[in-house]
């Protein structure tokens, strides 16, 4: 949980709840990961597999197409604008455009409806205490 402490929000002061990243798995980690999974394949021919296919949703999102990869999510681009042109003349790309974005929606059995809402509260603190509302759902207090 972490404490709002943007003085011009309306949430200024009140604790929200934030996912816990315990850890960082790069492709190499996933192939092997992958590899343990009673697969015929080795992780190098995993990782090889899944190298080229980023490298080709990369390839195919800047050739304007949104690649669906089912039950993990829909990868696009977007585009971040700085304001906008009075009249499509007067429009210029250095002028209007601050950048591209890469966007992922989650799709399938990915999707937040179906996601397991069992969680673990952590704060990084040593003093923390962790005690159960009327809903017993564990709760972070300093």
């Amino acid at each position: 949980m972490r404490q709002n402490k943007n003085q011009g929000s309306s949430s200024y002061g009140k604790y929200f709840a934030y996912p816990v990243i315990e850890e960082t798995i790069n492709l190499d980690a996933l192939a092997e990961h992958m590899a343990n999974h009673n697969t015929p394949f080795s992780k190098g021919a995993i990782k090889g597999m899944l190298t080229d296919m980023v490298n080709c949703i990369k390839e195919l999102l800047l050739e304007g197409k949104n690649v669906k990869i089912e039950d993990l999510a829909i990868f696009s681009l977007g585009i971040k604008n700085r304001g906008g042109a009075n009249s499509a003349s007067e429009f210029s790309v250095t002028q209007h455009i601050k950048g591209v974005k890469f966007r992922a929606r989650a799709t399938g059995e990915l999707v937040a409806k179906n996601l397991n809402l069992e969680a673990t509260l952590k704060k990084a603190s040593a003093t923390t205490k962790v005690t159960n509302n009327d809903d017993d759902l564990p709760v972070v207090n300093p």
